[in-house]
């Protein structure tokens, strides 16, 4: 099963900000119509999630989540290696 979580950020009150809206590193719009980067949020489909107002922050977490599902299988193998020895 591949596991998805999408990056999104989020305006202040907590709406979508759309993925053609432009901000600066510290979430300020470069978009007239934008209020600004409140937060950046990463649901996966297993259930994990993660929102603070870093966006790097998130993305990195993201990345590491994602590669820990890719990692579980192979874990489980090893181990099943082993106490077959």
């Amino acid at each position: 099963m591949a596991f998805h979580a999408p990056l999104t950020n989020h305006h202040a009150d907590g709406t979508l900000c759309p993925a053609d809206h432009k901000h600066t590193s510290s979430g300020k719009p470069l978009h007239d119509d934008c209020s600004g980067r409140a937060y950046a949020q990463a649901v996966c489909s297993c259930g994990w999630e993660m929102k603070q107002p870093g966006k790097g922050y998130v993305a990195e977490c993201r990345k590491r989540h994602l590669a820990s599902h890719a990692q579980g299988p192979k874990v489980l193998r090893d181990l099943l290696r082993l106490d077959a020895s």
